[in-house]
């Protein structure tokens, strides 16, 4: 179960932490989803961790007290095109500097961010002559530049990155789940790679909603 200890201790050092989590890295349709939310100062939902430990009915019950407990909060996305374009990391860092400027509309502006796993994905290099870059760093800049602290398994430990993760994968559970389907079963995988889907790739073709610039099949 996730708990605060660490998010407390970051609030003490740098001030506001606002908790990340990515959800559809690894898929072969569909966004790849960024969640993000501000860590809550009373105590969070009780059983509340990381997504891929609660089952769908858990999901369903944590998804709204944790956007009560750690508000404001955004889920946001970089479409299955511009994974194409840009490349995954790229993409990752466009939907999570999204989700910043979503909160920083609502009135947060970050002062640290907790970034679940041990590569900092989030945070632009500094190639200001990079066509993909040098918008991107001006728009990492404009929400604060917020130092990323990296924690392995933060969305199981830390409570606003369990927030985070949860928010971020009911989301785009339903964002797949509601796209038209001629047999791809989405409901089912979620764009990712499951056997039913690839042979689904193979008879039916690629849909608008594939990675084209990824292996399918």
């Amino acid at each position: 179960m996730a708990d605060t200890e660490f998010e407390r201790q970051l609030a003490s050092q740098y001030g506001t932490v606002i908790g990340i989590d990515e959800v559809g890295r690894g898929a072969l349709a569909g966004p790849v989803g960024v969640g993000a939310c501000v860590a809550g100062l009373g105590e969070p939902p009780l059983g509340l961790t990381d997504s891929k430990a609660l089952s769908l009915k858990q999901r369903e019950h944590f998804v709204s007290l944790a956007q009560e407990w750690a508000y404001p909060w955004a889920v946001t996305y970089a479409s299955n095109r511009e994974v194409d374009e840009l490349g995954i990391i790229t993409a990752l860092r466009l939907a999570g500097i999204r989700a910043l400027e979503n909160i920083k509309e609502a009135g947060v502006v970050a002062d640290v961010v907790l970034l679940d796993g041990s590569h900092d994905w989030l945070t632009p290099p500094q190639d200001l002559f990079s066509f993909d870059t040098a918008p991107l760093v001006e728009r990492f800049q404009a929400v604060g530049a917020p130092p990323v602290v990296m924690k392995v398994k933060a969305d199981a430990s830390c409570s606003v990155v369990a927030a985070a993760s949860v928010m971020a994968k009911v989301a785009r559970d339903k964002l797949m789940e509601e796209l038209p389907d001629p047999g791809y079963g989405w409901a089912k995988n979620k764009g990712y790679g499951s056997a039913a889907h690839r042979e689904a790739i193979r008879s039916l073709g690629v849909s608008q909603w594939h990675r084209t610039s990824w292996k399918l099949v």
